[in-house]
């Protein structure tokens, strides 16, 4: 019995990690095809001549996006410590029963904002910015 209840409780939190990652993973592709879209989109109409400015006012959803991602790649992380423990003491206390609240971990996993500039997040997003700085430096000297 304590088996199966086990086994459905990292059911439930696999699911959930399962949730995070995807979300991770769909800001990654909204982010790009909306900087590839303005990007395109201003290039061969009026806007060009405003290009740089576009450049910069990406860098909003950048950022955005960016807290988003570390957002959920930190609960993600929790989750991840609440499956450790359960796999752990599951079947030695009936504690914490189907509890899906990761909170008693956060304080072992980095922050949000420690968290956005991660070796998994920063080279993704750090670089993208400085793709879009360098569009508005390039565009402001020409």
């Amino acid at each position: 019995m304590k088996e199966e209840i086990l086994h459905k409780e990292i059911d439930l939190i696999q699911g959930v990690i399962n949730r995070m990652a995807h979300n991770s993973f769909m800001l990654k592709g909204w982010l790009v095809t909306i900087i590839v879209a303005v990007l395109a989109l201003t290039k061969e109409t009026l806007l060009a001549k405003n290009i740089e400015y576009f450049s910069l006012i990406l860098l909003l959803p950048l950022i955005v996006f960016w807290y988003l991602d570390a957002f959920f790649l930190h609960k993600e992380r929790c989750y991840r410590k609440l499956y450790d423990w359960v796999i752990e003491n599951r079947m030695k206390t009936n504690e914490y029963l189907y509890s899906l609240n990761y909170k008693r971990f956060e304080k072992n996993v980095d922050n949000v904002f420690c968290t956005m500039f991660s070796k998994t997040l920063f080279p993704f997003y750090g670089i993208t910015a400085l793709i879009l700085l360098g569009i508005f430096i390039y565009n402001i000297m020409h």
